[in-house]
């Protein structure tokens, strides 16, 4: 059996091609990339009374650019991090900012404004990052972000920690955003 020399040139190109794909190197934003990331991943985690609290997410870098207002515009919906969504896990149920939240993990977007930020809590957790739907929001909360030295990497931490609450605040550019998370007492 012989194969037109069109259709084997055809052939080999193909192949050729597939070949450089799978070894092309992938851009840092792509899901399953095995080389490191431009905004590498974080995790943290608290413990407050018995209920963890677990934040996964992407910490972008300030490099000199204006962030909030200009990166991130005021007023509309922010991935709040970089890469896939930032994901925030609670092993029960739990008030933020004194508004019911279930067990459970969500993705979590802002709403960034020069006075007040909204905090979301969207029930599609596992998502790239910018495939936000409103209509899947579990619950949103009001805060009041404040001034904060220069934080180069974008990073939450957890403040003012007791038995039954707990502060998760993010620090990026010059901004703290603290949102308050409380537990029932045991």
């Amino acid at each position: 059996m012989s194969i037109p020399f069109s259709r084997l040139l055809t052939l080999l190109f193909s192949v050729g091609l597939l070949g450089l794909m799978a070894t092309a190197p992938a851009t840092a934003q792509e899901r399953g990339n095995e080389e490191p990331r431009t905004s590498p991943n974080a995790a943290v985690s608290q413990t407050i009374g018995t209920t963890e609290v677990r934040l996964t997410y992407g910490r972008p870098q300030v490099n000199g650019r204006t962030i909030f207002g200009g990166l991130v515009p005021y007023d509309e919906v922010w991935r709040t991090g970089a890469n896939e969504a930032t994901t925030i896990s609670v092993s029960s149920d739990v008030t933020v900012e004194g508004e019911p939240l279930p067990a459970g993990t969500y993705s979590l977007y802002t709403i960034p404004g020069p006075d007040s930020w909204t905090i979301i809590f969207n029930n599609v957790a596992n998502q790239w990052g910018t495939q936000y739907n409103q209509n899947e929001d579990a619950l949103r909360v009001d805060v009041t972000p404040g001034s904060a030295p220069q934080h180069e990497m974008m990073t939450f931490v957890f403040e003012e920690v007791t038995n039954t609450s707990g502060t998760c605040v993010l620090y990026w550019a010059e901004a703290r955003v603290p949102f308050e998370i409380q537990v029932a007492e045991n």
